[in-house]
């Protein structure tokens, strides 16, 4: 009987603590992401802005480097910049990793300067973390359905585009994006 009440305890506590979910279609297909709003809450209601205000939708994955990330949501199927909101306070040391199919803030040398641009690990990128280098890179989330979509996105020839380099020569595209229910 004890059994049954610590598992059906640890079944409410995941219940409970699960963050939002949100579905990216792409051309590739699509993938859900789940949110981590307990350990990054800056990150993930930055990520959320994002995505309501649909400004995601028709963005690509334009930096996509095999064995290393996907990148995405920043630049349009031209390369054009994407409009942004201000940065945010990165949030890398809040004990989550750059783990193979986790969500993570893209940024510059500046560790406060992430907006909307945000990468998917392809593998476990412990150099990412705080802890390895800090200030890091804040992981918000985890691919939890489809992560072979994003695997198959490390599969697409690249090539240089201006100054930017691993951009899919066939435009990785976001068609949709929707908080599930």
């Amino acid at each position: 009987m004890l059994k049954y009440a610590i598992a059906c305890a640890a079944l409410v506590s995941n219940l409970v603590f699960a963050g939002p979910k949100v579905e990216m279609e792409t051309n590739l297909g699509s993938f859900v992401i789940e949110l981590n709003q307990e350990q990054a809450p800056v990150s993930v209601a930055n990520f959320l802005k994002y995505v309501e205000d649909g400004s995601y939708v028709g963005t690509q994955f334009h930096r996509v480097i095999p064995g290393f990330m996907a990148q995405g949501g920043g630049f349009d199927q031209n390369m054009n910049r994407a409009a942004t909101y201000a940065p945010i306070q990165n949030e890398a040391s809040n004990g989550l990793k750059n783990n193979a199919g986790t969500i993570a803030m893209a940024r510059t040398n500046d560790p406060n300067s992430a907006t909307r641009q945000f990468f998917i690990n392809l593998v476990d990128n412990d150099f990412l973390n705080y802890n390895s280098r800090p200030p890091g890179y804040a992981v918000f989330g985890q691919v939890v359905e489809g992560f072979d979509v994003v695997q198959q996105m490390a599969q697409q020839p690249t090539h240089t585009v201006g100054r930017y380099r691993d951009v899919p020569v066939e435009n990785i595209v976001i068609e949709s994006v929707t908080i599930l229910k």
